[in-house]
């Protein structure tokens, strides 16, 4: 447009756009350079101050240089692009009305972002995996062969990690390019978290101490931390220039960074307590001592995350003010993510190797002969319940709190449903039944039938699915897609049709024991640190899927009948007793390689600790049943009731009309066999 020309109502004019774009590219700039420093420098001075790059004594071999600076650079670049790949994805998640819609604008541009930082931290995660190689096989990185990389990413945990996080990676640079609906992008958000986690489930995590706690609580602190970091990127990098959507970005993030502030601080204290050896470390050791510097930094964020949110909330949203904000938060995460990987790199005190072959299966010391007592106390530090009790509990509380701040009412006794379910995991896992649970087969059985058929059916009888759904909000936007309405969209989907399906489920719920312990496959689970926490999960969620098919009151795809849902429990039951007799006549130990290198001291009969284990799910297999059935039959009762209770009103309405409908058939049909 020529200068003196007005432009139309509503368009920008040529100028105006070249300026916008230069504001973005230098706000961009410096943001990109302020989380570079803020997150390198923290890693590097913890690493040398921590001694985690001192000199290799002479006589010892040494992977120089390069390999030992290179390598926490590479993880720092990795984890910040990360967070920018994370954040830019988030941004349709922020802004746009629904998962239909298509990517336009803002939302457009973040996304288009994706693929040169996807490809960057592609490389990254190449550079780790050649430096890692150097620095396990203590050879300069100049110098190693491809086959001891190769070696690596075959033969070793770690190695295998960082292979599959290359490939996630990898995928998410080429999926980013074809993303056009907010949905897609969505789909590859999921990716790119995902692909955090194979590093995770190595190192410190699957080497120290209790690394089923360690595990759990390191998913729970980096997962959260780089969904957080993303979205602070992603209000300030993306959405820096104002308006009504970087408003609606920051309300929608507001709660998300709440619960991910949560998640991170209680799971840096649990992860902290597992590398710690006393409370001495805490000032006496330079691990102890960053965690003390990690928890000052995430208390500064918490404090301007809490501003932001009430500044939020009182729609103070003010461009400079915000941006400010919301810019000093990222960098100070950033701060966190360095510290982060200085400790990753910085020994522990607890140290990272287990005595015995034992303890190293267990994840602990081998627990004395069982008592009553020592069933229940002390506790074992499981990961896996601590995480379900606490979120679980966490969740629902919030939900039933939603629905009396809004003045609706919902029934104690289905949330102290809830929490006696979560109870019996906490006894299954938490308890000292879970640490016996990983040592004999007879206590696993215990905990199995806890996990499967005690625990999910007062879950299902709390009703979490038809809380979630009175609780969530609905869209911000009109016509617009929100929380509550992606729930009930995902319980019509296909993927929910097939796995709610009565016969789909009963066939789940009971092929699962088959094909766990008559497979071989138990044995595998077992001698892996992760496998005992799969299994522990598959069974909750089988055990809850079922039984919400039996007596639960979600608003599923298809309902059965009252009578053939009496019919299709009474067909399971049976297979549930075969395969506790099978079990119990069975002449192979299930198991039998990896308890045998247990070598525990008492019950060393495996096939007499196995007969008796068969019992035990026989026996605790019966009682839920009876319950279950006791439910259902009420629920039949109850519905009849309100059928009835339906037709006589409307008995009372029409005057009885089918009634007096039926009385004329019944003459009309007299006459006719009168006249006849």
């Amino acid at each position: 447009m020529s200068s003196g020309t007005a432009s139309p109502v509503g368009e920008v004019s040529a100028e105006e756009r070249a300026r916008l774009r230069r504001e973005r590219t230098a706000r961009q700039r410096r943001v990109g350079w302020t989380l570079l420093v803020a997150a390198l420098v923290p890693a590097l001075l913890v690493l040398g101050l921590g001694g985690a790059t001192a000199p290799v004594p002479e006589g010892l071999p040494d992977p120089g240089a390069l390999t030992t600076w290179g390598l926490p650079v590479a993880e720092v670049l990795g984890q910040l692009l990360a967070v920018l790949v994370v954040g830019s994805l988030l941004v349709p998640v922020l802004v746009t009305a629904g998962p239909e819609e298509e990517l336009e604008g803002v939302a457009f541009r973040a996304v288009h972002r994706v693929r040169p930082w996807a490809l960057l931290w592609l490389l990254a995660c190449v550079v780790q995996v050649v430096l890692t190689a150097s620095s396990l096989f203590a050879v300069p990185a100049w110098e190693q062969s491809p086959g001891s990389v190769l070696d690596l990413m075959l033969q070793v945990d770690q190695g295998r990690a960082l292979l599959v996080q290359t490939l996630l990676v990898a995928a998410v640079a080429l999926g980013s390019r074809w993303a056009l609906r907010a949905r897609e992008a969505g789909a590859i958000l999921v990716l790119a978290v995902a692909s955090l986690v194979p590093p995770v489930l190595t190192g410190h995590t699957a080497s120290s101490g209790s690394h089923d706690l360690a595990t759990v609580s390191l998913l729970l602190h980096v997962l959260p931390a780089v969904m957080w970091a993303g979205g602070v990127v992603a209000l300030v990098w993306h959405l820096g220039a104002g308006g009504e959507k970087q408003a609606r970005a920051a309300r929608r993030f507001s709660p998300l960074a709440a619960w991910c502030f949560a998640l991170v601080a209680l799971s840096g204290v649990v992860n902290a307590a597992v590398r710690l050896r006393s409370w001495d470390d805490l000032v006496g050791t330079s691990y102890g001592r960053v965690v003390l510097l990690k928890v000052l930094v995430l208390l500064a964020v918490g404090v301007l995350a809490a501003r932001l949110r009430g500044r939020v909330r009182a729609r103070h949203e003010g461009r400079p003010l915000l941006l400010r904000t919301v810019g000093l938060e990222a960098a100070v995460l950033a701060t966190a993510v360095g510290l982060g990987v200085g400790l990753s790199g910085t020994p522990t005190p607890v140290g990272e190797t287990y005595p015995t072959l034992a303890e190293s299966l267990v994840g602990g010391p081998m627990p004395a002969a069982p008592t009553a007592l020592r069933l229940l106390w002390p506790l074992n530090p499981s990961g896996f319940g601590i995480a379900v009790v606490g979120l679980g509990l966490a969740a629902y509380l919030a939900g039933v709190l939603a629905l009396r701040r809004r003045g609706d009412r919902w029934h104690p006794l289905r949330t102290l449903s809830w929490v006696a379910g979560l109870l019996v995991v906490g006894i299954a896992t938490v308890g000292g039944l879970g640490a016996y649970s990983h040592v004999a087969f007879s206590y696993h059985m215990v905990s199995h039938m806890l996990l499967s058929m005690v625990a999910p059916v007062f879950l299902v009888a709390g009703a979490p699915v038809t809380l979630a759904l009175r609780a969530l909000p609905g869209s911000d936007l009109p016509g617009g897609t929100g929380p509550r309405q992606l729930l009930a969209r995902a319980l019509r989907s296909r993927v929910a049709r097939f796995l709610t399906h009565p016969l789909v489920a009963s066939i789940i719920f009971t092929a699962s024991l088959y094909g766990v312990y008559f497979s071989g496959l138990f044995g595998v689970l077992m001698l892996n640190h992760l496998g005992h926490l799969i299994m522990e999960l598959h069974f909750l969620l089988v055990g809850f899927l079922f039984f919400e098919v039996i007596v639960g009151d979600a608003p599923l795809p298809k309902r059965l009948p009252h009578a053939a849902r009496l019919g299709l429990l009474l067909v399971v039951v049976p297979f549930h007793a075969f395969f506790s007799i099978a079990v119990m006549s069975s002449t192979t130990v299930i198991g039998g390689e990896f308890y045998s290198l247990l070598d525990r001291p008492w019950a060393t009969d495996l096939l007499r600790d196995q007969y008796v284990g068969g019992s035990l799910a026989w026996a605790l297999g019966e009682v839920p049943m009876v319950l279950v059935l006791l439910i259902l039959v009420a629920q039949w009762v109850r519905s009849d009731r309100r059928s009835a209770a339906r037709e006589d009103a409307r008995a009372d309405r029409d005057g009885d009309a089918a009634l007096a409908a039926y009385n004329a058939r019944l003459q009309a049909m007299s006459r006719r066999d009168a006249d006849s």
